[in-house]
């Protein structure tokens, strides 16, 4: 069984993770739960900080927290040096209620509100990466208006697929994100925001998608927005000061998946953008990147309490357990594939089969098919394991269930980072009737 981060197997049997037994966060915290390793982030972390100041290159890391976003997880964050990329005004807010510094927050998204920007020019974000036109003459207006400098990325479509699901592929011609760099929007987005009294360009960003496995996609990305600034710099003697290259680093989920370690996604990206610099006659831009599953992704785990168990003869074995979409979209959403054992028999043989059911009212809520398991028993715990990312993050109360609660370990200890819902909490923004009935 492959493990991850600071998981073991006690003494006793038992699945623990920072050295804390998985049985007794579920008898303590109940179930659902989501489990964080914080020292497996701290440790991804540092790994891609440590690679560039190894290889003596100014970056930034910025945390991508759409993949899961709390107060508690910013501060961590924060601790590690990290910065922080946000993509609506919630985000934004929740890492200004946790302190983390708004010179190293970058704000992301591709319709955002006036509301959000003005947010933004009020926190003194250290930058805003623009998706789009309507949103250049929105950031003109306002900063124009306020006489306030804004620091500003322009995020471009390379025509570059990374291998990966189609759902979550993001930098391809045909995208809802940024401008594209082979059809002149680029170029036009550039003469719009070059050299304006308030808008002060650093460069260029782009993001080619999720769970790649091999660095030949950033290296060609970089290669092309590099041709880009490199026309740039001899049409108008612009300097990129900032290369934006993204995230999408892989993780593994399952047998299948060959994740690279992250100090090679970083070498590779530094090698080519070094060689492409030195080619053209650039200086060398700072490196950002936005590993956001590679943080969090396999330091997550889902603990559930099995209860139903069903039988159909010839075909399948199902066992029901107490969550399902409304804590993991992505199964459904994505054909999403996962690991997962029982907790409380985790040096035991996985010698039965099943399909893991989750408790909501669609006949497509299934966490796991056929699901390589032991023999498992109503009241057993179930561990699923790299749900850090993208679970919580697109939860919902479907069918009016609670949220899960989410908790951190390390080193012995634990934490709660968020409550568990209550009913009350579902419905404290829900107000009676109060139109009259027609006659």
């Amino acid at each position: 069984m492959h493990l991850y981060g600071t998981q073991a197997i006690s003494e006793d049997g038992h699945l623990t993770i920072g050295q804390v037994d998985t049985l007794e966060l579920a008898k303590e915290y109940g179930t659902p739960l989501f489990v964080y390793d914080t020292a497996l982030i701290r440790k991804r972390a540092r790994s891609f900080i440590d690679t560039f100041k190894k290889l003596g290159v100014k970056a930034e890391v910025a945390y991508a927290s759409k993949a899961f976003a709390c107060v508690a997880v910013y501060q961590l964050a924060a601790e590690e040096n990290l910065s922080l990329d946000v993509v609506s005004g919630g985000e934004l807010f929740t890492a200004l209620k946790a302190g983390f510094p708004a010179e190293r927050i970058h704000f992301h998204g591709n319709n955002k509100s006036i509301a959000e920007i003005e947010l933004a020019f009020d926190s003194k974000i250290g930058c805003m990466v623009v998706d789009n036109f309507y949103e250049i003459q929105l950031l003109k207006e306002i900063s124009e208006r306020r006489q306030q400098k804004m620091r500003i990325l322009l995020r471009v479509t390379p025509g570059v697929e990374a291998h990966t699901h189609d759902f979550i592929t993001t930098g391809q011609a045909d995208s809802k994100f940024g401008f594209d760099l082979n059809n002149g929007q680029a170029d036009e987005a550039f003469q719009q925001t070059f050299n304006h009294e308030f808008l002060e360009l650093l460069g260029l960003h782009c993001h080619i998608g999720s769970q790649i496995f091999d660095t030949a996609g950033f290296g060609l990305a970089g290669e092309k927005l590099i041709d880009k600034i490199s026309d740039w710099n001899k049409t108008h003697e612009f300097t990129c000061t900032v290369l934006n290259l993204g995230g999408g680093f892989g993780i593994r989920y399952t047998e299948e998946d060959a994740p690279l370690e992250p100090q090679v996604y970083v070498e590779d990206m530094i090698t080519v953008v070094k060689n492409k610099a030195t080619v053209l006659g650039l200086k060398m831009p700072e490196i950002w990147i936005e590993p956001g599953r590679s943080l969090v992704g396999d330091a997550g785990t889902s603990l559930y309490t099995i209860g139903s168990q069903k039988t159909v003869p010839d075909v399948r074995k199902y066992i029901a357990v107490d969550g399902g979409m409304s804590d993991n979209i992505r199964p459904a959403l994505y054909d999403a594939k996962y690991e997962a054992v029982i907790a409380s028999k985790a040096n035991e043989p996985k010698n039965e089969l099943y399909t893991v059911a989750g408790k909501l009212c669609e006949s497509g809520d299934k966490l796991i098919i056929d699901a390589k398991l032991q023999d498992a028993a109503s009241g057993d715990v179930l561990a699923i394991f790299c749900t850090g990312a993208y679970g919580y993050s697109m939860a919902s109360n479907y069918n009016r269930v609670p949220r899960p609660a989410v908790v951190f370990v390390e080193n012995g200890q634990h934490q709660l980072a968020i409550r568990r819902e209550s009913y009350e909490d579902i419905v404290q923004n829900d107000l009676p009737l109060t139109l009259k009935k027609g006659e």
